[in-house]
């Protein structure tokens, strides 16, 4: 039996440590990307969003109006025999006005709830980022001492086989 490990190839080591900074590299990317997303995402609702529908609104207040002119304009107008386009044109405006309110209105409840809802899955993100920085390099950093410890233990020169222990012949009186 041998005193020694026979230590042939550290390649493996190598090649996980190697695959192990990618993935990190990978990961640190992907969490970047999601962190950017909640940002802009949080920046549209905040901003874009609400100044979106607040033009909608004013658009179809104004066409609400202007289709409600016309239909009075049109009751009052002999030459008009039924305003049925002109309550259409009513009916689609306000159909139209109320989707975009209830538009803003939603975004305005996205907006007070965003933080809260992506909060808990934000956390859990910089927890893996935190995991990633500081256990995963700890891990990169010992398989660069572990591989170093294996070659120079490779390098040593093999034990001399050890002295044979000396045989004890029973003495005679």
């Amino acid at each position: 039996m041998s005193d020694q490990a026979r230590i042939s190839n550290l390649d493996a080591i190598e090649a996980f440590r190697a695959a192990l900074v990618v993935f990190i590299s990978k990961t640190r990317q992907a969490l970047d990307s999601v962190q950017e997303g909640v940002g802009r995402t949080r920046a549209w609702l905040q901003t874009e969003q609400p100044a979106y529908w607040a033009a909608q609104i004013r658009h179809w207040q104004k066409k609400l109006d202007m289709a409600q002119q016309e239909l009075m304009s049109a009751r009052m107008s002999d030459y008009v025999d039924s305003p049925v386009t002109q309550q259409a044109a009513v009916r689609k405006a306000r159909a139209a006005l109320e989707a975009a309110q209830a538009g803003a209105e939603r975004t305005r409840t996205w907006g007070r709830n965003f933080d809260t809802t992506v909060a808990p899955l934000a956390r859990k993100a910089d927890s893996l980022r935190d995991y990633l920085e500081t256990d995963l390099a700890k891990a990169t950093a010992y398989l660069v001492e572990i591989q170093k410890i294996l070659e120079s233990y490779n390098e040593r020169p093999p034990l001399a086989p050890a002295a044979a222990a000396p045989t004890t012949t029973p003495e005679t009186p």
